[in-house]
């Protein structure tokens, strides 16, 4: 098992953070407390001097929460208007934990089709940069209001991935509800392991992703790996870890062999 104390010199990074990592488990609202946790450590990485972008999901359930509904909507139109709303209130309780920490934080909506459009690829691309140089942290979500991909298919991880190739960012790191890629499902094995290091998606690789158990995130491993792949062609390293971890993110640049590491 080799180390990963190369992570600490990485200076760029796109931190996606899942919906089911933000939210309780019972009922799907926003947990105060898991974004705390989450806020401080990406504080304490920007006090630390590096350069950090958040991709996150979750705003769909701080809609539902916001709005008292008991059940998800069903009908897209709705959904979207859900997502609307939960956006603005997501992007106010991150802009209130960041500010606690003495760090300011910037709204970036976007669609994955924009790495198809080179105006809007480098309008984004600028837009990101000046955030950084500015010591600004980006906020990261899709555009729900006018994209149906995502709500369809919860699919922030490729969204993030997207986002670190726009940035040019050297690590991307996905943190939700699961401890990494297993080479068998945990729920049926109970001797099933993670596999610490992946040097090659390939068809070995995909036949191991499972399908996502969470009721607010609905990515699962499939989109994780695609996101991977999109990283890695780029030359971009993504880890897969469980934000639940306590200093999760400290842990990962401190080389600690934590998650799944999908090396580019």
């Amino acid at each position: 098992m080799k180390n990963r104390t190369h992570l600490n010199t990485i200076n760029r990074v796109v931190i996606k953070i899942g919906s089911s990592s933000i939210t309780h488990t019972k009922t799907g609202h926003i947990s105060l407390q898991k974004l705390d946790h989450f806020v401080r450590q990406v504080s304490d990485l920007k006090n630390a001097g590096k350069e950090v972008i958040v991709v996150t999901s979750g705003a769909q359930a701080v809609g539902i929460s916001s709005l008292n509904l008991d059940v998800k909507p069903s009908k897209l139109e709705e959904k979207q208007a859900v997502a609307a709303v939960g956006q603005a209130s997501l992007m106010m309780i991150y802009q209130k934990l960041f500010r606690e920490y003495n760090h300011h934080v910037g709204q970036v909506l976007i669609t994955k089709e924009i790495i198809d459009d080179k105006s809007r690829y480098q309008n984004a691309k600028n837009t990101l940069r000046a955030l950084l140089r500015m010591n600004v942290i980006p906020i990261v979500n899709e555009n729900d209001t006018v994209s149906t991909e995502e709500i369809e298919f919860g699919d922030n991880d490729r969204l993030s991935a997207t986002v670190a190739i726009i940035a040019e960012a050297e690590l991307l790191i996905l943190l939700s509800d699961i401890d990494g890629l297993y080479n068998e499902d945990p729920k049926d094995n109970k001797d099933a392991r993670i596999i610490d290091s992946v040097n090659e998606i390939n068809e070995d690789i995909y036949n191991m992703a499972g399908v996502s158990k969470s009721k607010t995130g609905t990515g699962g491993m499939l989109t994780k790996l695609m996101a991977a792949e999109m990283a890695n062609n780029e030359g971009i390293d993504m880890i897969i870890a469980n934000a639940s971890t306590p200093y999760v993110i400290q842990k990962i640049y401190d080389g600690e062999i934590i998650g799944t590491i999908f090396k580019s």
